[in-house]
């Protein structure tokens, strides 16, 4: 199975594929970031009595442990690889045609060259059709497969992490592995292993 890239967060999980037609989605934490510290700073200055306990996670390492998420992502490998496999049998019976088609073009009459380019213009909008069909940005059909698989494991996650946020008297927990960047962070207040192990226990 691929391992799943650094920098993916759970705020933007997926998986770079072929063409490179699919981009990992942080606009969503990145419109966050302001508020954050906007909330943050906010706290310094009408509460200075009150301590903000602050937590973060490691998504990158409960992704690459849980199984559900591997199982996800395994399924999610599997499709791309059977229609990129697809398209590149697609692409090569193209390729052939035309490069037969340019052999036999100067000895064909005009009504045979005229059907072989049709045939061949055909060919060439299936190919590009099938591509934007199954990899096509933001629309094709890898993106709605990649939201059913993981949609589940993100909700599972957001609830373990919660769950234990609320137990450690948190307000806040980071993502140290998506756009939030720690410069520096205390493996006191690291809460990754504990959501990890409510995950696999499923309590």
């Amino acid at each position: 199975m691929t391992k799943i890239r650094n920098g993916c967060s759970i705020f933007s999980l997926a998986k770079d594929f072929n063409f490179s037609l699919i981009t990992i989605r942080v606009n969503e934490v990145n419109k966050y970031i302001f508020l954050f510290g906007a909330l943050i700073l906010s706290c310094t200055f009408t509460s200075a009595q009150t301590t903000q306990k602050l937590g973060y996670v490691d998504s990158q390492t409960i992704l690459t442990q849980l199984p559900e998420s591997i199982k996800a992502q395994g399924d999610l490998d599997a499709l791309t690889n059977k229609w990129t496999a697809q398209l590149d049998s697609m692409t090569q019976s193209y390729q052939q045609a035309l490069a037969d088609y340019q052999k036999q073009a100067n000895n064909m009459p005009d009504d045979k060259k005229l059907s072989a380019q049709q045939k061949l213009i055909a060919q060439e909008q299936s190919l590009i059709d099938f591509r934007r069909q199954k990899f096509g940005q933001g629309t094709g059909e890898i993106y709605k497969k990649q939201e059913e698989l993981f949609n589940p494991v993100k909700e599972k996650i957001y609830k373990a992490i919660e769950e234990v946020a609320k137990r450690e008297s948190m307000q806040f927990v980071f993502d140290k592995s998506g756009d939030i960047i720690l410069l520096y962070a205390d493996s006191a207040f690291d809460i990754t292993y504990q959501v990890l192990d409510k995950l696999k226990r499923g309590n």
